[in-house]
C-alpha cells in the first residue's frame, strides 16, 4: 500500500496535497473505510472519543476531509463474520484511514482479523494513519508508548517499514513528548527514527521516503 503516516491527521495544506497524490484523484472522488480499533487498547481514549474519530469531530483531521463516502470497517468484528464479507469492502474502498490509540492492540487486531495478509494485494490502496495508526507500521514503538501488550509482547509492531515514529513532539498537552524524550527514545531503538509534530508526516510509496511537514520533525536516527 502506499502510506501517509500523519502524528495529528491530514491537518494542514502541505499533507492534503500529499494525500490527494497519493490518491491519484480528488478526495470528492474517493470511498474510505475507517478503522478505529486502536481507540479500545490506550487508556486515555473512549467510547466518546471513537465515535469522535467515525464522525470526523476529532482533532485530527481524518473523516470529515471531504470523502465521496466513509464506512467504518472495525477489527474486532472481522473475524466473527469471515474474510468473504468483508475483504470486498476493503478491495472498494479508495483509502484506509487509521485511528490512533495502542499500536500494539492494533497490531494484535490486525493479525487476529486477517487485514495484515490482505494488505499485500492492495497496492493501488492508501493507508493514512494518524499516531498509532501511523507507529504499527514500524518495526518497533519503544517501550514508552506500549500501554497495551499480549502475554510474552514486546514493543515490537508490524515492519511493514524500516523505521519507527515518535508522535506528537512537542504538543502542548503531552507536556513529556519533547524534543529531548524523543532523543532518548531513539536510543532505545535498533534502526532509523523519526519524530514528528501535528503538523509533520511521512510519505512512503513508489519505493521512496519523504517528510511533508508545516512544523516540526526531526530525523533522530538513520
Amino acid at each position: 500500500m502506499k502510506l501517509l503516516l500523519t502524528s495529528g491527521g491530514v491537518s494542514n495544506a502541505s499533507i492534503r496535497e500529499a494525500l490527494v497524490e497519493l490518491l491519484g484523484k480528488p478526495i470528492s472522488e474517493c470511498s474510505a473505510l475507517c478503522i478505529p480499533t486502536a481507540e479500545y487498547g490506550h487508556p486515555w481514549c473512549t467510547p466518546q472519543s471513537a465515535w469522535r474519530f467515525i464522525a470526523g469531530r476529532s482533532p485530527a483531521p481524518m473523516c470529515d476531509l471531504g470523502w465521496s463516502s466513509v464506512g467504518v470497517l472495525e477489527l474486532l468484528a472481522l473475524p466473527s463474520i469471515g474474510a468473504a464479507r468483508w475483504v470486498p469492502w476493503v478491495q472498494a474502498a479508495d483509502v484506509l484511514l487509521v485511528d490512533g490509540g495502542d499500536a500494539m492492540f492494533l497490531a494484535h487486531w490486525m493479525r487476529e482479523s486477517g487485514l495484515l495478509d490482505v494488505l499485500p494485494s492492495l497496492a493501488d490502496k492508501v493507508w493514512v494513519g494518524v499516531s498509532a495508526g501511523s507507529m504499527v507500521m514500524t518495526p518497533r514503538i519503544g517501550d514508552d508508548f506500549v500501554s497495551w501488550r499480549p502475554p510474552g509482547g514486546s514493543d515490537r509492531t508490524l515492519g511493514l517499514v524500516d523505521f519507527s515514529i515518535f508522535p506528537h513532539l512537542e504538543h502542548p498537552d503531552m507536556l513529556h513528548n519533547t524534543l529531548a524524550a524523543a532523543e532518548r527514545w531513539a536510543q532505545a531503538i535498533a534502526g532509523p527514527c523519526y519524530a514528528l509534530d501535528d503538523q509533520s508526516a511521512i510519505v512512503v510509496a513508489d519505493g521512496s521516503t519523504r517528510v511533508v511537514s508545516e512544523g516540526l520533525w526531526r530525523q533522530l536516527r538513520e
